[in-house]
């Protein structure tokens, strides 16, 4: 018989005590930040006029840099600071336009009406003229 295994009656029981180790939960930026990297490179395409698209797309990339580092909380930092910018570019972009648009309505209107009333001037002029010769 071969006895330099150990039979199964001879396993010893195993306990049943209960284990008081404590569990650690971490709260915090465990989530990786977002880089915000393709909507910094659309706003730098559309080139606004203070060129917050590419201040935005140098935080993207930083943010990307320190993602791949693993300073998460740097990360965070710059991705913050690029998503500003992009809002700042995409806020600036569509503004202007806007205001433009306005501003060409406005004068066109103001014009239409300094015509018109420069044509009753002269008009009022032409007659009143025509009443003295009488």
């Amino acid at each position: 018989m071969d006895t330099s295994y150990p039979r199964e009656d001879y396993l010893p029981m195993t306990s049943h005590k209960q284990d008081h180790s404590s569990t650690v939960i971490t709260i915090g930026s465990s989530v990786v930040p977002r880089d915000h990297l393709i909507w910094s490179i659309f706003n730098t395409i559309y080139m606004n006029l203070c060129c917050f698209g590419f201040v935005a797309l140098a935080y993207s990339i930083k943010a990307r840099d320190q993602k791949v580092a693993g300073d998460v909380e740097a990360a965070h930092r710059f991705s913050s600071k690029a998503k500003c910018y992009n809002i700042l570019a995409m806020v600036w972009s569509l503004l202007l336009p806007v205001l433009l648009v306005a501003l060409a309505v406005t004068g066109v209107i103001h014009f239409t009406k300094l015509v018109q009333e420069s044509m009753n001037f002269f008009n009022y002029e032409i007659i009143t003229i025509e009443d003295d010769k009488k």
